[in-house]
């Protein structure tokens, strides 16, 4: 999480730092509410802790009864209201409470996610996992890790998470052919994926039809994973092409 503190407590006279100004560096989530108020009470927690997930967000709660200078300032006629501040300026609001998945929505469309740092171990990977099964990036490091540890059935089950993720299910091709033995050799070796990619191509070239649809899920792995850090394998995409058709 950024040093930025997720939640704090703003009055009439800590508004315009506490909000306006701050809105300048993360956008700033302002939560009018009162003790009284019990959708406040429902709705509040819920806020919190999205927050709290999202990141790069400031939530500032601000009681309307003890702050009524603020409250007037913005027309807040009816309790919760939430207002969102980005560069000093009013950019989305709701009134009432709302379901998690709404206040999630409502965060996403104010600033993107914070992205946690990947763990380099296996525990850190499943447990990163556990409260954010979506992140595929996790599934590749730890299927990954899996794999080159031999334990291909745990990692054909963590990769099978993410469904329609070409680095994912080239892993898992990759299991699949080491079971089959037939055409092992020419899968990379000691972590240099980019650097089987032509063997791998020509072996697709004069193998059968299921040996084409294996290799083909290994290349464009391959390719998919190594793009960023090595833009010359988008090369291999026409070669790809040209084996298979």
């Amino acid at each position: 999480m950024d040093d930025v503190t997720a939640t704090i407590q703003t009055t009439d006279q800590t508004f315009a730092q506490d909000v306006i100004a701050a809105s300048h560096v993360q956008p700033v989530v302002v939560d009018f509410w009162a003790e009284w108020c019990g959708p406040c009470r429902a709705l509040g927690p819920i806020l919190e802790e999205a927050v709290e997930a999202h990141g790069n967000v400031t939530l500032a709660k601000l009681d309307v009864d003890a702050n009524p200078q603020t409250a007037a300032a913005f027309g807040i006629r009816g309790i919760p209201a939430v207002k969102a501040f980005r560069d000093g300026k009013l950019v989305s609001e709701f009134m009432g409470a709302q379901p998690r998945a709404q206040v999630q929505r409502f965060l996403a469309a104010l600033a993107p996610a914070q992205v946690s740092a990947l763990p380099a171990d296996e525990t850190g990977l499943r447990s990163l996992l556990e409260t954010e099964p979506e992140r595929v990036d996790a599934r590749r490091a730890l299927g990954r890790l899996l794999f080159d540890a031999g334990r291909f059935d745990e990692a054909d089950t963590v990769l099978a998470g993410a469904p329609g993720d070409p680095v994912s299910d080239g892993l898992r091709a990759r299991i699949e052919v080491l079971r089959d033995g037939a055409l092992s050799d020419v899968l990379p070796k000691n972590g240099h994926d980019a650097h089987a990619l032509a063997g791998i191509i020509a072996a697709i070239r004069s193998g059968d039809s299921a040996a084409k649809a294996r290799l083909r899920r290994v290349a464009v792995g391959i390719i998919e994973g190594e793009r960023e850090r090595d833009p010359s394998v988008e090369g291999f995409r026409a070669e790809l092409a040209s084996a298979l058709f």
